[in-house]
Protein backbone atom coordinates (compact mmCIF):
# COMPACT_ATOMS: atom_id res chain seq x y z
CA UNK A 1 0.00 0.00 0.00
CA UNK A 2 1.47 3.30 -0.97
CA UNK A 3 0.45 6.75 0.99
CA UNK A 4 -2.12 9.42 -0.03
CA UNK A 5 -3.11 13.18 0.64
CA UNK A 6 -6.30 14.17 -0.61
CA UNK A 7 -7.89 17.71 -0.75
CA UNK A 8 -11.45 17.33 -1.06
CA UNK A 9 -13.10 20.96 -1.66
CA UNK A 10 -16.47 20.67 -1.13
CA UNK A 11 -19.14 22.80 -2.30
CA UNK A 12 -20.68 26.18 -0.01
CA UNK A 13 -24.19 25.00 -0.88
CA UNK A 14 -23.54 21.73 1.54
CA UNK A 15 -24.08 22.83 5.22
CA UNK A 16 -21.80 21.70 7.84
CA UNK A 17 -23.85 17.95 8.54
CA UNK A 18 -23.74 16.74 5.07
CA UNK A 19 -20.01 18.31 5.23
CA UNK A 20 -19.11 15.70 7.21
CA UNK A 21 -21.27 13.05 5.93
CA UNK A 22 -19.27 13.57 2.71
CA UNK A 23 -15.92 13.43 4.90
CA UNK A 24 -18.00 9.84 6.48
CA UNK A 25 -18.41 8.83 2.91
CA UNK A 26 -14.80 8.79 1.30
CA UNK A 27 -13.44 7.28 4.38
CA UNK A 28 -16.12 4.58 4.53
CA UNK A 29 -15.01 4.31 0.62
CA UNK A 30 -11.16 3.65 1.50
CA UNK A 31 -11.89 1.53 4.16
CA UNK A 32 -14.49 -0.91 2.16
CA UNK A 33 -11.52 -1.60 -0.45
CA UNK A 34 -8.88 -2.40 2.23
CA UNK A 35 -7.33 1.16 2.73
CA UNK A 36 -6.15 2.57 6.30
CA UNK A 37 -7.63 6.25 6.82
CA UNK A 38 -4.94 7.74 8.95
CA UNK A 39 -6.11 11.24 9.44
CA UNK A 40 -8.66 13.58 8.58
CA UNK A 41 -8.58 17.30 9.14
CA UNK A 42 -11.22 19.94 8.11
CA UNK A 43 -9.84 23.60 7.14
CA UNK A 44 -13.21 25.15 7.44
CA UNK A 45 -14.31 27.54 4.62
CA UNK A 46 -11.92 29.59 2.55
CA UNK A 47 -12.03 31.67 -0.36
CA UNK A 48 -11.23 30.35 -3.94
CA UNK A 49 -8.48 31.66 -5.71
CA UNK A 50 -10.48 31.36 -8.79
CA UNK A 51 -14.45 31.28 -9.28
CA UNK A 52 -15.61 27.78 -9.61
CA UNK A 53 -18.99 26.64 -10.75
CA UNK A 54 -19.31 30.02 -9.68
CA UNK A 55 -18.69 29.88 -6.08
CA UNK A 56 -16.21 32.44 -4.65
CA UNK A 57 -15.76 30.10 -0.97
CA UNK A 58 -15.50 26.30 -0.39
CA UNK A 59 -14.68 23.64 2.55
CA UNK A 60 -11.51 22.23 2.57
CA UNK A 61 -11.35 18.75 3.67
CA UNK A 62 -7.36 16.88 3.94
CA UNK A 63 -7.52 13.03 4.16
CA UNK A 64 -4.17 10.82 4.60
CA UNK A 65 -4.97 7.25 3.78
CA UNK A 66 -3.19 4.15 2.54
CA UNK A 67 -4.65 2.64 -0.62
CA UNK A 68 -3.37 0.09 -3.12
CA UNK A 69 -2.37 2.08 -6.49
CA UNK A 70 -4.86 -0.06 -8.38
CA UNK A 71 -7.89 1.45 -6.54
CA UNK A 72 -6.95 5.27 -7.01
CA UNK A 73 -8.65 5.53 -9.71
CA UNK A 74 -12.17 4.01 -8.48
CA UNK A 75 -11.57 6.67 -6.03
CA UNK A 76 -11.21 9.29 -8.51
CA UNK A 77 -14.11 8.41 -10.23
CA UNK A 78 -16.24 8.02 -7.13
CA UNK A 79 -15.48 11.54 -6.29
CA UNK A 80 -15.94 13.11 -9.27
CA UNK A 81 -19.31 11.51 -9.18
CA UNK A 82 -20.49 13.26 -5.60
CA UNK A 83 -22.43 16.10 -6.85
CA UNK A 84 -21.53 18.34 -3.73
CA UNK A 85 -18.02 17.99 -4.69
CA UNK A 86 -16.36 20.79 -6.69
CA UNK A 87 -12.94 19.47 -6.99
CA UNK A 88 -10.29 17.30 -5.28
CA UNK A 89 -6.86 16.25 -5.80
CA UNK A 90 -4.68 12.76 -4.57
CA UNK A 91 -0.93 13.43 -4.28
CA UNK A 92 1.25 10.13 -3.31
CA UNK A 93 3.49 11.05 -0.07
CA UNK A 94 6.59 9.82 0.80
CA UNK A 95 6.99 8.20 4.57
Amino acid sequence: MRNYELVTVVSPEVDEEKVSKVVDKVNQFISDRGGIVGETKQWGRRKLAYPIKRFMEADYILTRFELEPKLLRELETALRASEGILRHLVVRIER
